[in-house]
């Protein structure tokens, strides 16, 4: 099995091929970066559950503002890595500056939860949890195997891949046209749904190997995903199977996520008042060992300054550690989040249990997480009852409000992703509103 190569690995082509038009303001990369800022996708994140959902607090963060500090980090990350990489393979990389690694990076930390549904994972487990239910299935007996775990382990990664490739459509073209390099970057689980233990197991001897834990696109992507997987020579791991390695950026843009909401989660935890200042300030300055600290008077500002000098220090040994591993990752070999090798990696995960324990078992956090089960659920038995059936009042619900419903000529599979698109697609606020409508709890007020 030969190793990837950067240049391949970082190609400009788009899956459209006449799209490469040369703009002397901006690189094909820095491009990607702009086209998500300007993507309605992007902007609904502003209403969608990072931990705490629908709260009366300007501080704490939504969607929208953890993927932006995820990008700047993964911006640092991603240049500070390929200064080094650069230099490594100058006459490979002599058309690449350290600054692409960064555009890349930064372009797929921004849109890495744009597929994301309403109330966060808990929004992915509802939607799972209902396709997986009795109601769903004399409908997904229907479908083929592989299009029936698509829904079944519903994931806001494919569905993010979907809006990418397809569903985004600006100036009318399908999809945003990223770079093939942005858009593999982009897919940190890059296999298809409905893979077993079993088959890990007879495919790769490492079975808890992360880039298995989940599924990047579903089978009406899945040509894109191989058409894109060739173009930048991603390893497959087995013939006539959709599962390939990595793509090596995908660390780094993993990295730059887990290191925003673990420092990031601890400090909206503190806001919030789930975490005591004592217990904040000591789990920062414990990955701060050997650092020169200033001790700020005002707590709030305290906290805030010792995060952002341990998302530092954090970025610093995840670069080392990438440096490190740069053969095993090019290999396909190396499979593992950076931060579980760094040496701050035990820290972190005690701040991951600490914030478990007081912030995601949180009354009102689970309060949420119901709520989204009962809205999502209801959502989808109407909205998948309405495609399915010729029942008059499901007929109209379709028309009115399902965009792009054709009754007719789409096949099964098709009605059924275009109600998953339009259901997580949905924020927090929309979600609630449209089910109270449906459920008659709430009616549109009447005029003169």
């Amino acid at each position: 099995m030969s190793a990837m190569q950067w240049q391949k690995l970082l190609s400009r082509s788009r899956l459209s091929g006449n799209l490469n038009i040369v703009d002397p303001g901006r690189t094909a990369f820095e491009k990607d970066f702009d086209k998500i800022i300007f993507s309605s996708y992007f902007r609904r994140l502003k209403d969608k559950t990072q931990v705490f959902s629908l709260v009366d607090n300007d501080y704490i963060r939504s969607r929208l503002s953890h993927s932006l500090e995820a990008s700047c980090v993964g911006r640092t990350l991603g240049t500070l890595v390929g200064q080094e990489i650069v230099k490594r393979h100058a006459k490979e990389l002599q058309d690449y500056t350290a600054r692409d690694f960064g555009d890349i990076v930064a372009a797929a930390c921004l849109s890495h939860d744009i597929g994301n549904p309403p109330f966060g994972h808990a929004g992915e487990d509802a939607i799972q949890e209902w396709f997986k239910s009795p109601n769903a299935a004399a409908v997904l007996s229907l479908l083929t195997p592989e299009q029936q775990a698509d829904f079944k382990y519903f994931e806001g990664n494919a569905q993010g891949f979907r809006i990418l490739t397809k569903l985004d459509k600006p100036q009318h073209r399908q999809g945003l046209q990223f770079t093939c390099a942005t858009l593999a970057t982009f897919t940190k689980y890059p296999r298809e749904a409905g893979l077993t233990s079993n088959s890990f197991n007879k495919y790769n001897s490492n079975s808890n190997k992360k880039s298995t834990k989940k599924h990047g696109f579903f089978q009406e992507e899945k040509e894109l995903f191989t058409q894109i997987a060739d173009e930048v020579g991603l390893i497959r791991r087995k013939e006539n199977v959709a599962w390939w390695c990595r793509h090596p950026l995908v660390f780094l843009v993993e990295a730059a996520d887990d290191i925003c909401y673990h420092i990031v989660d601890l400090e909206d935890g503190f806001s919030m008042g789930y975490i005591d200042y004592a217990e904040a300030k000591m789990w920062l300055s414990d990955i701060l060992v050997g650092e020169n600290i200033e001790d700020l008077d005002d707590k709030k500002e305290h906290i805030k300054y010792l995060r952002a000098k341990a998302i530092h220090k954090l970025i610093i040994e995840v670069k080392q550690v990438f440096l490190d591993y740069e053969e095993q990752i090019l290999s396909g070999t190396f499979d593992s989040p950076l931060t579980s090798q760094i040496e701050s990696g035990f820290k972190l995960e005690e701040i991951i249990e600490l914030t478990r324990r007081n912030v995601y078992e949180a009354c009102e956090v689970v309060e949420v997480k119901v709520a989204g089960y009962q809205v999502l659920g209801g959502l989808l038995e109407e909205f998948i009852s309405a495609v399915t059936n010729n029942n008059l009042s499901k007929s109209y619900l379709t028309k009115k409000l399902l965009p792009n419903f054709n009754d007719t000529d789409e096949e099964l599979y098709t009605k059924i992703l275009n109600v998953t698109d339009y259901i997580s697609g949905m924020t927090d606020s929309y979600a609630v509103s449209l089910f109270k409508k449906i459920k008659g709890i709430s009616l549109p007020r009447g005029g003169r």
